[in-house]
């Protein structure tokens, strides 16, 4: 995903609107939604770095997915507020995703 402030980012997950499937290169604008999943050595990238970075870019939603000691993971969303170009916290989903926005999905995440 290229126009990220500052960088080139090439987050774990990226939905992209269906309407700017075929437009190249892609931007920020394209994107509904990006998910990023920490891992040992980007925990403060994806947990602080990124976030800030997504949010001023102008994409609306961003998840992050964390690993948890039950082997199940939590995934903690967080949804842009215009106004301001940062995320509010979101639902945390613990065992199964079942969110309406962007879209909805449901998701085991006990099978992923």
């Amino acid at each position: 995903m290229q126009d990220v402030p500052l960088t080139s980012r090439r987050p774990d997950v990226i939905v992209y609107r269906a309407d700017t499937l075929d437009v190249t290169p892609t931007r920020p604008e394209h994107v509904l939604l990006v998910a990023e999943v920490v891992s040992p050595g980007s925990e403060t990238t994806d947990r602080i770095v990124k976030v800030d970075q997504y949010a001023k870019a102008g994409i609306g939603f961003y998840w992050r997915i964390e690993p948890a000691a039950t082997g199940v993971p939590l995934v903690y969303t967080y949804l842009l507020d215009p106004a301001t170009k940062a995320y509010r916290e979101g639902d945390l989903f613990t065992g199964f995703v079942k969110a309406a926005a962007p879209f909805t999905v449901e998701i085991d995440l006990s099978q992923v």
